[in-house]
């Protein structure tokens, strides 16, 4: 009988760093992907998809890419998105991934079974269950809208920026992004240059990063040993300053909250804009009113479109919840896993991606992926090894902060500092060695 396979779902990103793992350990996989190809959200149109025509990665390209296959030189600094589906498709031809996934394959439940799991997938031709080994969870964090709820009602279109795809959408009407994030303010400058009108409903503080400090990629400076974050902190806050100014004089509130405590905005095109006049700042918003919408200051204004920039929620429908350690519906907070890797309830199910962090690139995705790979083939070579590991899955949550305080959202309940995430992750990769 032909020995099981580990099924990794999806082909982007993190799916793809999976399966080179496996791969690299000889470790028998079979991928499944919802799209027609690879590259899972960057693939602009694939079925779950959530970039739009002006995306480009907020991080450069250095501090993003996988280390054993760096980007061409070529490349631009922050790529497109075009760009970033070629390279992941370079990727998965370079490591002859692309014949082990099979696309069009949605899947829609996966489920413990004997000492294996069996995964049931829709395609063109119906459903069928395959028994796997295992189960490597790797479809992504940002295909799920977060919609929140107001009160009263709106006459217009209201659109969740993972329905948004092009700016030309907005001609000539009146727009109002509630949210900057950095999809928010990238949404926000988009529209500025079609719409009637563009205002940016907000309901905190922000810091705003450049892209390019001293004629290089910020995120390329301090990269040696990390400071403490008191100390980067400090520097940074005055760096800031001196190169954006304070965001406050633009109409955004103070931030109540240090940086990095949580994800900094990677944008200050809006504050080119909001300093011309071109957006207009507005506070959080009360209800929504017909024709418009009235904000908790007490001011109104009429739009035609509201553009929820609200974010994405963790989204594993196939899966029973139980077995991620979520509580509830698992419709709010974040999986209770190891590392954000091992889950407590089954030794078989691993999630690979479902990790925030300032910096952490796909190379932390990977890592992750190097983990797993790591834990199965001890399981093989050194039992004893894989059973230590094992026990730390069930032993306390190792702290993986940093130092830094991160504001007690939903959306930072699986963030974590880069250097203390790769830092451990790395430790348990050489304990398995």
């Amino acid at each position: 009988m032909p020995e099981l396979t580990y099924a990794v779902i999806g082909a982007g990103p993190s799916g793809l760093a999976a399966a080179r793992n496996l791969q690299r350990r000889g470790i028998p996989w079979s991928g499944y992907e919802l799209g027609d190809d690879v590259g899972g959200l960057w693939n602009i149109d694939g079925p779950r998809s959530t970039v739009y025509e002006s995306a480009h990665l907020i991080s450069s390209k250095r501090t993003t890419e996988f280390a054993e296959f760096p980007m061409r030189d070529e490349v631009a600094d922050y790529p497109s998105h075009r760009e970033l589906l070629a390279y992941f498709r370079d990727f998965a031809d370079h490591f002859g991934l692309r014949d082990g996934f099979e696309f069009g394959a949605e899947v829609v439940l996966a489920e413990p079974a004997g000492e294996g799991w069996d995964v049931t997938v829709r395609t063109a031709a119906g459903e069928r269950t395959t028994r796997h080994a295992g189960v490597v969870v790797a479809n992504g964090t940002l295909s799920e809208p977060s919609v929140p709820t107001f009160a009263g009602s709106f006459d217009g279109e209201v659109l969740h920026t993972s329905r948004y795809k092009r700016a030309s959408a907005f001609a000539g009407k009146r727009v109002l992004v509630i949210g900057a994030g950095n999809s928010g303010c990238d949404i926000a400058v988009d529209a500025v240059h079609h719409a009637a009108s563009v205002d940016l409903s907000v309901r905190r503080g922000y810091y705003f990063v450049p892209k390019y400090l001293f004629g290089k990629p910020a995120d390329t400076l301090n990269q040696g040993r990390p400071l403490p974050p008191r100390v980067k902190q400090a520097v940074d806050s005055r760096l800031l300053r001196a190169f954006t100014g304070d965001p406050v004089r633009f109409g955004f509130p103070k931030p109540d909250y240090k940086i990095y405590e949580s994800h900094p905005i990677v944008n200050t095109l809006v504050l080119h804009h909001l300093g011309h006049g071109d957006i207009r700042m507005r506070r959080d918003v009360e209800r929504l009113d017909g024709d418009g919408v009235v904000f908790k200051d007490g001011e109104r204004g009429e739009y035609d479109v509201v553009v929820l920039a609200t974010g994405y929620r963790l989204h594993y429908p196939f899966l029973d919840p139980a077995l991620l350690g979520w509580t509830g519906d698992g419709a709010q907070g974040a999986p209770d896993l190891h590392l954000n890797v091992f889950s407590k309830a089954d030794p078989n199910l691993f999630v690979v991606g479902m990790i925030e962090a300032t910096g952490i690139g796909w190379q932390g995705r990977y890592e992750q992926a190097e983990l797993v790979a790591a834990y199965l083939a001890a399981r093989r070579s050194s039992p004893a090894r894989a059973a230590e590991l094992e026990a730390r899955v069930h032993g306390p949550r190792p702290d993986l902060s940093g130092g830094y305080k991160y504001l007690a959202l939903e959306r930072m309940s699986y963030y974590v500092n880069k250097d203390a995430y790769r830092a451990a992750v790395r430790a348990e990769i050489e304990e398995l060695a």
